[in-house]
């Protein structure tokens, strides 16, 4: 006599230490019990969801808790990835369903990711009202951003204890209620061993906020660096724009258009400080001139505070900022909508920033002193303080990051700003 099938899905739960993207298998299996064990150390692991029989995985959590994140792809019967959820711990036991992400394949041949699949992104923040972007002809259409009105019932849910984390797909995939949980017999992935044991090119890795790069390497004179355009390109000697008067002690950056500023502040010795814009040399072949061509352009400005070496460098920081909402690779910085930025007085702020526009609608050379030849535009100062503002520019509109370096003791000792794309390092020969 057959035996009749339990009601419901029954849905299989494996562990491992990572997640290979590309192949779609796990990278080092572990049992439940090791798993657990990493998972109250907080190093990551991920756990992935299998329906007997069918090949692809239905969801696979990655969990990364001292990044504050929890990422989850669910994967539908062809193995694609249909749906992405971000999640960020706050307040030590809720999670912020930071960004969500859709895909919707037009058949079963269409290819993960497709360029022409419908998109719609769900950006949620903790406090204020969301955005909802909408892609309906793919990564190369035209997008449509609205507000989203998430309650905050489906924005936020409780840490689950590591036993209790339920099938969060299950009603995305349409697994028939109830769901029940249980150890996978086995993993099949990429164990550890001798050759599979080197990490594979597409394993998962938690976002993490961006870092400065070798912004100290821009203000060394001699060292190699290199873009995507520019494979040969060597830093010279930085030129040196002055000073900046800063007898508040707290230095603002900003665009210099912004009334309501400035965002971002950092604590500096009170006095005079040297402004600095960074050099680098390098050559091309002009196309339109059918000639090699040896230039030197500008790469960041500098507000150097101190002769030290900076040994660490940090992003500046507003007071609503909070680097554990940002996604990999993303920074805070200061908006422009008129590529030009500033180091100032903050203090001072209101009215210098007022100089600045009357010196830029009516050329008003009692208002402000321009600077030639220079990535610095023009200074003003504050006749009974004696404080400054600098207004730069930049190469674009949108966000600028300035990058806080400190010396061994923790002491600032410059802050920059990078006007362009950042080189990166060639090691020498």
């Amino acid at each position: 006599m057959e035996r009749e099938r339990e009601p419901g899905t029954v849905v299989e739960v494996g562990y491992a230490q990572g997640w290979d993207l590309t192949a779609r298998v796990p990278w080092r299996p572990l049992s439940a019990e090791e798993a657990r064990e990493r998972d109250a150390a907080g190093l990551p692991y991920v756990a992935e969801y299998r329906i007997p029989g069918r090949e692809a995985p239905v969801e696979v959590r990655l969990v990364s808790w001292p990044d504050h994140h929890v990422g989850l792809w669910v994967y539908d019967e062809q193995g694609r990835r249909t749906h992405e959820a971000d999640y960020r711990l706050l307040d030590g036991d809720r999670l912020l369903t930071r960004i969500t992400r859709i895909w919707r394949y037009a058949g079963p041949d269409t290819a993960e990711f497709d360029e022409e699949a419908p998109q719609v992104t769900y950006t949620l923040h903790p406090d204020t009202r969301g955005i909802v972007s909408h892609a309906p002809r793919g990564s190369k259409g035209s997008r449509r951003e609205t507000l989203a009105d998430v309650p905050d019932g489906e924005k936020w849910r409780d840490r689950p204890a590591f036993e209790d984390w339920p099938v969060i797909s299950a009603q995305v995939q349409g697994l028939a209620e109830p769901v029940t949980l249980r150890a996978a017999a086995t993993v099949a992935g990429r164990d550890a061993g001798t050759a599979v044991d080197i990490e594979p090119a597409g394993l998962w890795r938690a976002p993490r906020p961006g870092t400065a790069g070798p912004v100290d390497a821009l203000f060394r004179p001699g060292t190699r660096m290199a873009t995507s355009a520019y494979p040969d390109m060597t830093v010279v000697e930085p030129r040196r724009s002055g000073t900046l008067n800063v007898p508040s002690g707290l230095l603002a950056i900003d665009c210099p258009h912004h009334a309501k500023g400035p965002r971002l502040t950092v604590a500096v010795p009170p006095g005079e400080h040297v402004l600095e814009e960074a050099q680098i040399a390098f050559g091309y072949h002009c196309m339109y001139d059918d000639r090699w061509v040896d230039t030197t352009e500008p790469t960041a400005v500098r507000l150097r505070v101190s002769e030290e070496p900076a040994v660490s460098w940090e992003m500046a920081l507003a007071a609503e900022d909070d680097v554990r909402l940002l996604q990999n690779g993303h920074a805070y910085g200061f908006g422009t909508d008129g590529a030009t930025g500033a180091f100032a007085d903050a203090v001072a702020w209101g009215p210098l920033q007022e100089r600045v526009d009357r010196a830029m609608d009516h050329n008003d050379p009692d208002d402000a002193e321009d600077f030639t030849g220079s990535m610095f535009l023009l200074r003003t100062r504050e006749p009974e303080s004696g404080a400054e503002l600098v207004a730069f520019a930049v190469c674009s509109d949108g966000y600028h990051p300035a990058w806080v370096g400190r010396s061994a003791e923790g002491d600032v000792v410059g802050v920059v700003v990078v006007v362009d794309e950042m080189p990166a390092l060639v090691d020498a020969p």
